[in-house]
């Protein structure tokens, strides 16, 4: 009988696979191909556990391959092992086996294992994927062996390894795991209800809403899980990352969202429970004239401008709340709190009440940015007693760096957490603030605005963040935004230049 691992053991084996390809293909190209090797083992490995299992009660052939192609159906000629002993045309093989079972599952595992070249030899000879699948065949992923949870949380650590390791790419690939923990706390899953990510990455948002269920005690079997991801391959690990974490009710589409958004239900776009995001950052490549005129109604705030697509998103996501149910969090960069192009949604979005938190948080928690970000809780329905108020949380200094990372400690979680559910003002901290007193202020949401900064001794501010002079610009009003938008088109032209000399 095949040896358990350790969780050590194996982050090795899987971080190992990925060493071979070192100088073979670009970093960032990794997860198209270790992904989808992975997760082929794993239903093979479960696969022949459940077959295994109901032939030794019986005996009987046909009754254990059914048995075992009740959790996934392998065809024959699909499995792992068909592979293996293949020797040449190695990726065609890979390929068939894939297209087998995705079509033989295809409620749960259509577009699972991607779109890479495979039968590209000259990206992917036989010989690197022969090396790729003897190191897979040196353990067995069975669920005796690796049960879901290890295995998922050794799939997390295999997609953190690949932020670290592609650079750039990282960002759109990974959100710092502690700060998407804060954020399902700060959200409150319960079991029964549907949680959603309209940007969803590799899942791990919802992977942590799930865990956040499972750590209160609730059945997390109950829960359903929705996403919607841009890039193909990146909703295909969304996808396994899901099935390997055991979950067995979800639908992560793969599309454009603020173009085509592909949850609907009834004609009108479905809404949910939970909805937690990382949308990407004021993104230009929009088509900002069909959103003046959106057929789902997500434009009741405005029109943002077409350098910004950050309130396109944060629109969509409050249309796709449940108008009782329905909370959101949402991570953003910090100008979104008081840009001059975005004032009359800011007035709106407090006028309605929908924003229940603004909550601040220190540097470098994203991989290659030292900017600061901020998370926006809103809520469809508040509880009386925070109906008209927001609640502001300067956090700035609740983080901790270690080897170039930064994150949130337990501690840290523990006290934000306590000051969002306590809804309460801690001087240098937090504060209440009644709307209209936002709304005094121009609807500028900058949090140094609200929470006053503890003095030292001398009289100074404790620190000077990024915030405060965030804000300060801000102040300066128009001539602030001309120049920077004169300097980013300035950028973007130089990179322009620079790629056509390329």
């Amino acid at each position: 009988m095949a040896e358990s691992l350790s969780q050590k053991e194996l982050e090795a084996y899987l971080w190992g696979a990925a060493t071979l390809l070192r100088g073979l293909i670009d970093a960032s190209d990794y997860k198209q191909y270790i992904f989808p090797l992975l997760f082929f083992k794993r239903l093979s490995d479960v696969w022949d556990g459940d077959y295994n299992e109901a032939f030794a009660d019986t005996e009987d052939e046909g009754y254990a391959t059914a048995t075992a192609n009740d959790r996934f159906t392998i065809p024959e000629g699909a499995h792992w092992n068909d592979v293996r002993i293949t020797s040449i045309d190695v990726g065609r093989a890979l390929l068939n086996a894939y297209q087998a079972i995705e079509a033989a599952n295809p409620e749960r595992l259509k577009g699972v294992f991607g779109s890479a070249a495979w039968s590209d030899k000259a990206q992917m000879p036989d010989e690197t994927l022969k090396n790729l699948i003897e190191h897979f065949s040196t353990h067995t992923l069975s669920l005796t062996n690796v049960p879901e949870d290890e295995l998922g949380n050794g799939y997390e650590y295999l997609i953190k390894q690949f932020a670290d390791d592609s650079g750039h790419t990282a960002q759109e690939f990974y959100t710092n795991r502690t700060l998407v923990h804060l954020m399902a706390q700060m959200l409150e899953p319960k079991s029964g209800e549907t949680i959603y990510d309209p940007t969803c990455g590799t899942g791990g948002m919802l992977i942590s809403c799930l865990a956040e269920v499972k750590r209160n005690g609730g059945d997390a079997r109950t829960i359903g899980l929705y996403g919607q991801e841009l890039i193909n391959i990146t909703a295909a690990i969304a996808r396994m990352n899901l099935v390997l974490h055991g979950v067995a009710d979800f639908d992560i589409r793969n599309g454009n969202t603020l173009h085509e958004p592909a949850l609907i239900e009834r004609d009108r776009l479905k809404t949910f429970d939970v909805v937690l995001a990382n949308p990407p950052y004021s993104i230009k490549k929009w088509n900002r004239s069909a959103w003046q005129s959106d057929e789902w109604g997500r434009n009741f705030l405005g029109t943002p401008p077409q350098g910004r697509a950050d309130y396109a998103f944060f629109q969509h996501i409050l249309k796709s709340m449940d108008p009782k149910t329905g909370r959101c969090a949402i991570l953003f960069p910090q100008g979104v709190l008081g840009r001059n192009e975005e004032v009359e949604m800011r007035r709106k979005l407090i006028e309605i009440d929908l924003l229940e938190c603004v909550l601040g948080l220190g540097p470098n928690l994203f991989y290659n940015s030292p900017m600061e970000a901020f998370v926006l809780i809103c809520r469809s329905a508040k509880p009386s007693e925070r109906k008209g108020k927001i609640l502001f949380i300067d956090a700035i200094k609740e983080v901790a760096r270690e080897r170039a990372q930064s994150f949130l400690k337990p501690e840290h979680q523990a006290r934000i957490l306590d000051a969002y559910q306590n809804f309460n003002s801690q001087p240098g901290f937090s504060a209440v603030v009644a709307n209209k007193d936002t709304l005094a202020q121009g609807g500028n949401l900058s949090i140094p605005r609200y929470v006053e900064k503890a003095k030292t001794t001398e009289g100074r501010d404790e620190s000077e963040s990024l915030s405060d002079m965030w804000t300060s610009f801000e102040d300066n009003g128009h001539h602030f935004w001309t120049e920077m938008h004169s300097l980013i088109e300035m950028f973007d032209g130089l990179v322009a230049e620079e790629k056509s000399h390329d």
